[in-house]
């Protein structure tokens, strides 16, 4: 069965560092692309960051670019998703999903993918306030 466990959410003051992690097991990770996303309460979910299968491409929202950073450990079948100089807006719950690109454009992070076809995490809470 294929399972995304989120993990390194918390609350931190505005400023701050956090690393989430994103653990697969039952599927070989290096054959997925990964998405980070976020939804805030009342909010629309909003893809934060994506990489492809290798971490050679990756892709931010403008409003996380420069401060959040993604990566992958295919050996240890782990994605990770350092995320610095918190702002108050980025609180939100944060998911890792994965699926499979069927297009060059969806591999390399350029085309979005159908949420439908994302296998999901359960979902970390990120809060950042003083």
């Amino acid at each position: 069965q294929l399972q995304l466990v989120e993990s390194g959410g918390g609350l931190v003051q505005p400023g701050g560092s956090l690393r989430l992690s994103c653990a697969a097991s039952g599927f070989t990770l290096d054959d997925y692309v990964i998405g980070w996303f976020r939804q805030a309460p009342g909010k629309e979910r909003e893809r934060v960051s994506c990489i492809s299968r290798t971490g050679y491409s990756t892709n931010y929202a403008d409003s996380v670019k420069g401060r959040f950073t993604i990566s992958r450990d295919n050996a240890k079948s782990t994605a990770y998703l350092q995320m610095n100089s918190l702002k108050p807006e980025d609180t939100a719950k944060y998911y890792c999903a994965a699926a499979r690109a069927t297009s060059i454009a969806q591999a390399m992070c350029v085309m979005a993918i159908d949420p439908e076809m994302y296998t999901w995490g359960q979902g970390t809470q990120v809060t950042v306030s003083s």
